[in-house]
């Protein structure tokens, strides 16, 4: 397996780039929410309004080895994998959340990694029905707010009988990888964390429903959705294989300057060439403490 470790900075190198739209917050008075439902009920998720914007997106094949989780809030690695069996969700809990915690542990050199949720998204297999398969996401935004961070931590250390890591620092950091490959029509992109500003984080109350009970909300959550500045510095990976990841940090306890917030989306890629695999992917979330002091 091979890691993310940094270096130089990327962002100023002059890298191959595509420009594409990406799907920002438009003006909406608050409160914002987002409403998410099981594919199989055949209602479309109801999201803010929104605005499309042309972003340079850099593609950073060359200098992947360059990014860190610290200072952009995104990583890339390589790490094959032998399992194969994504959409039984049993499965990916019982064999593929102990690859993601190691690969996670090694990354970040934690202390404890607990992996705790996953989503599988395919427009094909969603598009049939199947349960449990979603979409790309097709909106710039970020999984934890502030508010919404420590609160499922503390949820999550609970259900796994671990309050004894509750007073360390911790992140929130997903693994993302392709399913099946290249991918090349609906990659993901992700945002130099640093090109971010605060007030361009938007609160917004997310809420999931099952399959046996539309009215009220399974579980009920906080991201934050994104306003568009130009200064935002995109990234994606090209043609991403099955043996990679990505690291995508969502929050981060430590308020030292380093990276704690990263935007991501997925984005209609237009270099995607007449013949391709449509996009499979696969995106575990983890909890990730550190042997550090909160």
């Amino acid at each position: 397996m091979s890691t993310p470790s940094g270096g130089r900075d990327p962002a100023a190198q002059t890298l191959p780039s595509v420009f594409a739209e990406i799907g920002y917050l438009g003006p909406v008075e608050p409160p914002v929410v987002v409403r998410i439902y099981p594919p199989a009920s055949g209602l479309a998720t109801v999201r803010p309004a929104s605005e499309r914007h042309r972003v340079s997106i850099a593609d950073m094949r060359q200098v992947a080895s360059e990014f860190s989780l610290d200072v952009h809030g995104f990583a890339c690695g390589w790490s094959p994998t032998g399992f194969a069996d994504y959409y039984d969700e049993a499965a990916v809990r019982r064999a593929y959340f102990p690859e993601v915690s190691e690969v996670v542990r090694v990354c970040t050199g934690a202390l404890e990694v607990i992996v705790f949720d996953h989503n599988v998204r395919s427009g094909v297999r969603a598009a049939r029905g199947e349960p449990g398969v979603r979409v790309p996401v097709d909106q710039v935004h970020n999984d934890y707010t502030e508010r919404s961070g420590p609160k499922r931590k503390a949820e999550i250390l609970a259900a796994a009988g671990r309050p004894d890591l509750a007073d360390r620092r911790f992140a929130f950091v997903n693994l993302w990888r392709p399913i099946v490959g290249p991918v090349q029509d609906n990659p993901l992109t992700l945002c130099d964390a640093r090109s971010v500003a605060p007030g361009e984080f938007v609160a917004t109350e997310i809420n999931h429903y099952g399959e046996t009970d539309l009215e009220r909300p399974r579980h009920t959550g906080e991201i934050y959705s994104v306003a568009y500045h130009p200064r935002h510095r995109w990234y994606y990976l090209s043609d991403m294989r099955t043996d990679e990841f990505l690291l995508l940090k969502c929050y981060d306890s430590q308020r030292d300057g380093r990276a704690r917030f990263m935007p991501h989306t997925g984005f209609v890629n237009p270099a995607c060439p007449s013949e391709f695999v449509p996009r499979e992917s696969i995106e575990a979330r983890t909890l990730v403490v550190f042997d550090e002091p909160l």
